[in-house]
């Protein structure tokens, strides 16, 4: 069970971030970061996982710039309102909530010591997990799943500066196949790995949950951290 507590980014914003702790010294850290419905149960669980397998886990509030306290549900009103804070996010004037992942990078970067960090993002998050690899420092690794705009030509255009792993389900709406395999052709230094299943595959509170997909792609990611951060 975690706490949460306050980041202090680049610009002096104060911003909350749910912190879980291993049991003993972490062998390293994962920055976790939100779907469009904020810090939630569910993200906070994801945290807490990723404590109980021996890393600290920090999960910033990412809408916090434009909307306080969100713990949003998984119904269609919840996807609207989450889907306009996510707007208002992405309108900020640069860097906008770009320095607030840092301002988590450099959190748990003090936390482990000499240990590494990585960053995992879903839906949103794994866009905004794909930019922090390529734009943001301290990080090295990170993982996307279903990364919501990552596979445009915009988005591609980008170089990661760690090692990325990249989850996507083939029956994503959301998510274009082909330019799933665009993103595969541009870049063959992303492990790039697709499942039988629809956006969202890893939440066991949303209906295209699939228990298949999520597990193999958490054993997938948790040896890809293990490679990268232990």
């Amino acid at each position: 069970m975690g706490q949460f507590i306050h980041l202090t980014s680049a610009d002096g914003v104060k911003v909350p971030a749910y912190v879980a702790e291993p049991a003993g010294k972490p062998k390293g850290a994962i920055v976790v970061v939100q779907e469009i419905f904020g810090v939630n149960s569910h993200i906070r669980n994801v945290a807490d996982g990723y404590a109980a397998a021996g890393y600290l886990a920090v999960a910033p509030a990412t809408f916090h710039r434009v909307q306080t306290d969100v713990d949003l549900g998984y119904s269609e009103a919840d996807m609207g309102t989450g889907f306009g804070f996510k707007t208002a996010v992405d309108a900020l004037a640069a860097p906008g909530v770009m320095q607030d992942l840092q301002a988590a990078i450099d959190y748990a970067r003090k936390g482990v010591a000499a240990g590494k960090v990585g960053i995992v993002g879903y839906c949103w998050g794994g866009l905004l997990t794909w930019r922090s690899a390529c734009a943001l420092s301290g990080l090295s690794a990170a993982v996307s799943y279903y990364g919501g705009g990552m596979t445009t030509a915009e988005e591609s255009a980008r170089q990661p500066a760690c090692p990325v792993l990249a989850h996507f389900g083939n029956k994503d709406h959301w998510i274009a196949l082909d330019t799933v395999e665009a993103f595969k052709l541009a870049h063959p230094e992303v492990q790039v790995h697709i499942y039988e299943a629809d956006h969202g595959f890893n939440c066991d509170q949303r209906g295209s949950y699939n228990e298949s997909a999520a597990k193999l792609a958490l054993e997938r990611t948790h040896a890809f951290f293990a490679k990268h951060l232990d």
